[in-house]
Formats: structure tokens, sequence, C-alpha cells
């Protein structure tokens, strides 16, 4: 007769236990790196649209100080007082301005957030700064130059 050999249980085999205890160690590594990769990408997303709402909000700043969306005359000033034969500057900035003109004077002007312009004047002079919009609407300004 044949002898019959014991059957050995599964778990006294101590490559069983070391097996599963690896598989529990990789299982745990790899929740940790998908967790955390996870996490860092909605951390980037969420820095990502801040970046975004505070370069819109600089970017809105920006177009308010060139004068938003309206028509304006934002600055108009001359030299205040020359003597006669002496050049003066004008220096003017407008915003959303389609065209721009400046009387009486002969140098040719156009739309500018800053810009200057020499004149001459023969006598105390006012000159006059008209904008125009796109839409058709004009705004007018004056300075003077006096010539002593």
């Amino acid at each position: 007769m044949l002898e019959e050999t014991p059957k050995k249980s599964p778990f006294r085999n101590p490559l069983t236990y070391t097996s599963l205890l690896l598989l529990a160690a990789a299982l745990y590594t790899g929740w940790t790196l998908y967790s955390r990769r996870h996490e860092a990408r909605a951390y980037d997303e969420r820095a990502e649209r801040q970046r975004a709402q505070q370069q819109h909000a600089r970017d809105q700043a920006a177009v308010e100080q060139l004068g938003g969306s309206e028509l304006a005359i934002e600055t108009l000033y001359a030299t205040p007082e020359v003597g006669r034969g002496e050049a003066a500057q004008i220096c003017y900035g407008v915003a959303n301005a389609k065209s721009v003109t400046l009387e009486p004077q002969s140098n040719p002007v156009w739309p500018s957030h800053t810009r200057c312009v020499d004149v001459k004047p023969a006598k105390t002079t006012t000159y006059t700064l008209t904008v125009t919009g796109a839409d058709g609407k004009t705004l007018s300004r004056e300075v003077t130059v006096k010539v002593r």
C-alpha cells in the first residue's frame, strides 16, 4: 500500500504570507501615489483658476486706467507761457477715439494715450482739442498758451 502523505495547509507555507504582505504593500503604495497625484492635479487646477481671475482683474484695471470703453480726453495741457517766436508744447491723451483734431495748428495729430505736439503761437492762443468716437460722438476741451 501506498502511504498517504499528509496534505500541508497553504497557510503553513511562509511564501504565502510573504506574497500577501508584498501585495498589501504594493496596493498601499499604489493608492498613496495615485491619491497624491490626484490632489496635486486638483491643487494645480485651483491655482490656475486663481491666477486667471487675478490676471482678469489686472486687465480690467488697466482698461479702466486707459479710459475704459468710453470716449474720453484724459489729459490736455500746454506750456503755459512762452516768449514771442518761441515754441510751446501741447500734450494730450485720449481714450477710444477714432479721430483727433487740434485747432488752430498745422501739425498732424492722431489718437494716442500720450502725445505732445509743438506749436509756435504768434500771440496768446486758445487751442481746442476735439475727439470723435467710432459712434460719431465728439468731445472738446481747450487749453491756452500765453505769449509775452
